[in-house]
């Protein structure tokens, strides 16, 4: 968490709550440890997505399928999910979880290496959401911007992983070149003319970032 813990409570326990699947499988990431959004980056990317209303959502990370079914329900009227991943043991579990809530023609799993998946593709999309491998931002961002049309965002989450990318007092020895290439992520993108950034401090770091 980048906030204080007490602010995390209070927006936790604040913000509307999810009922019905997603609720279900916010407590199925719980006990098995699965990554999903925080409940605030949750409720996030729900107002953007409300606000921008999409007809086509680009996802790199597909875990359980929890993003995917929360962007469900912001598309516009027909509007269509891509999401990426390569575990088949989580593609598995997302497949079961779409299909339970109905979205198998509105939600399209493409199972691969994201970098190459990304390469293939040549739909323009209205958002892109990047929840992958974090040491490999730099690399999926020529192929996102390539994609994302103008007037589209991307939005790429856990930015400031664990508070390290913000500095080197929390650095873990592991975790140095992950970080070391979420600050030129970060660097790039926000010194980029072609798009306008936005780093937010909620969840484990967002960053929102606008196509002219």
């Amino acid at each position: 968490m980048i906030s204080y813990e007490y602010i995390n409570d209070y927006i936790r326990n604040t913000i509307k709550k999810n009922d019905g699947l997603l609720a279900e499988l916010e407590v199925f990431a719980k006990e098995n440890h699965v990554p999903i959004v925080h409940p605030e980056v949750a409720s996030l990317l729900k107002v953007i997505g409300l606000t921008l209303k999409p007809s086509r959502i680009l996802e790199v990370g597909t875990a359980i399928g929890y993003s995917a079914i929360l962007f469900s329900t912001v598309l516009s009227p027909g509007g269509r999910i891509d999401t990426i991943d390569r575990y088949e043991l989580m593609l598995e579990r997302a497949r079961e979880n779409i299909e339970k809530a109905g979205l198998k023609e509105v939600i399209n799993i493409i199972e691969g290496d994201a970098l190459d998946v990304l390469k293939c593709l040549e739909h323009k999309y209205d958002m892109i959401f990047l929840d992958a491998a974090k040491g490999q931002y730099p690399e999926f961002l020529p192929e996102c911007l390539r994609l994302l049309r103008s007037g589209g965002l991307l939005i790429s989450d856990n930015i400031l992983y664990k508070g390290m990318v913000a500095t080197d007092e929390l650095v873990v020895r592991r975790k140095k070149t992950i970080v070391k290439r979420l600050r030129t992520y970060l660097k790039t993108i926000c010194s980029m003319d072609e798009l306008e950034t936005s780093i937010l401090p909620v969840g484990d770091g967002v960053a929102i970032s606008f196509k002219k």
